[in-house]
């Protein structure tokens, strides 16, 4: 594998500084990957994080299903499993077949996939997600609002099964009494996420949905306590941090960021790199579970620069999470050289439900198949092989 020769002289050079007579490390030896550790007071079988990914498999207003349940529980050896993002809210569903986490019946429906994953032994929380104004009306239920920091429309196109590919919804700008309402709609997701078994939440501030719709000054345009300067912008994301950890314990809640990225018409501003350090301090002062960086570039967004993601993993005194084109060598890298606790995968985990058993092996990976990332049923979605022994 590409880049194995230099990660064993640096795994080596790292671990046993001043031993030159110690044999080479070799990749075969690599375990650091897959020990078990803590988020907290949570013990994960291995620090492989299955990342949040959209897979628009919900069924019945927005209700998990027992399909999503086989899905999940297929892949119950990682560390950790992040579900797909998940509504707090009627009004945070603006993709087709997304889940939601608001009424009795979903809690139902989570609790067949938080039972299928523990069966395994595995552990999970659900990502909640409230899209903001990355939506279009078609998808919401009667009544639900596209709702958002500022009223401009976010750019690009939105798919709905009834309708196709359309303009995304012109938001309304939210009042301070939507803020504290919605605010109080994630408090009350983590709530009912404990009730359906998952082991924690993780706020989704990340990839230009509303968390970071506010925290972005490219899109949160307002004059009052919730815009304006770093303060203002990063106002709504504590106090949804400070409610969900008061609501189910802090120590069960982690956060996604993704400084730098440019989804849904985000994108750099000046004191990008100011305004993250002040949220991380912030949020670390929480004591949350964990923080969840994302870097793109492997996508071809702009790169998280280094010195950034080091500021930011200093500020933040607890367990800290890295996703973004990770392989098996760059992850135990990342782990040797402390940049971080755990490392989260993506596309890897859609088309290998055993990928933890691959990496450990060094196998080779199935190929995700992009026509059916988002299509209902079970093709393309509980289908991929999985290793023979």
């Amino acid at each position: 594998m590409q880049g194995h020769a230099a990660l064993n002289a640096y795994r080596h050079a790292a671990v046993r500084p001043g031993a030159p007579t110690d044999p080479p490390i070799l990749i075969e030896d690599i375990t650091m990957l897959f020990e078990p550790c803590h988020l907290r007071s949570l013990p994960l079988a291995n620090r492989v994080v299955m990342a949040p990914m959209t897979r628009s498999r919900a069924v019945d207003a927005n209700t998990p299903n027992a399909l999503m349940a086989e899905y999940y529980g297929q892949r119950a050896s990682a560390g950790l499993i992040i579900t797909e993002g998940t509504s707090p809210s009627v009004n945070g569903l603006g993709y087709a077949r997304i889940p939601g986490l608001f009424n009795d019946a979903q809690v139902r429906g989570w609790k067949l996939v938080t039972d299928a994953v523990h069966a395994q032994g595995g552990k999970i929380v659900v990502q909640l997600m409230h899209t903001g104004r990355v939506s279009h009306v078609a998808n919401l239920p009667a009544g639900a609002q596209v709702l958002g920091p500022s009223d401009p429309t976010c750019p690009g196109e939105m798919y709905s099964d009834t309708q196709g590919m359309q303009p995304h919804s012109a938001p309304r700008a939210m009042t301070t009494d939507d803020i504290a309402q919605t605010v109080a709609e994630f408090a009350q997701s983590a709530r009912l996420a404990i009730a359906a078994g998952f082991d924690g939440v993780e706020l989704h501030a990340a990839n230009g949905y509303l968390i970071e719709q506010f925290l972005n000054a490219n899109v949160n345009l307002r004059g009052d306590a919730y815009g304006g300067n770093i303060e203002g912008r990063n106002r709504f994301a504590i106090e949804v941090a400070r409610a969900t950890a008061d609501a189910i314990g802090a120590d069960r809640v982690g956060i996604r960021l993704s400084p730098n990225g440019v989804f849904n018409g985000t994108g750099a501003f000046a004191d990008v790199d100011a305004q993250y350090l002040a949220l991380t301090r912030a949020l670390s002062a929480l004591g949350l579970m964990y923080l969840h960086l994302l870097d793109h570039s492997a996508m071809g967004a702009p790169p998280v620069p280094a010195g950034l993601k080091a500021e930011l993993r200093s500020a933040f005194d607890g367990p800290f999470m890295l996703a973004g084109g990770f392989d098996r060598a760059s992850a135990e890298q990342a782990l040797v050289a402390k940049q971080a606790d755990l490392i989260a995968f993506g596309r890897p985990f859609l088309s290998n439900p055993d990928l933890v058993d691959r990496l450990r092996r060094d196998a080779a990976l199935n190929a995700p198949d992009m026509a059916t990332f988002y299509t209902p049923g079970a093709a393309g979605y509980t289908d991929y092989p999985v290793l023979a022994g």
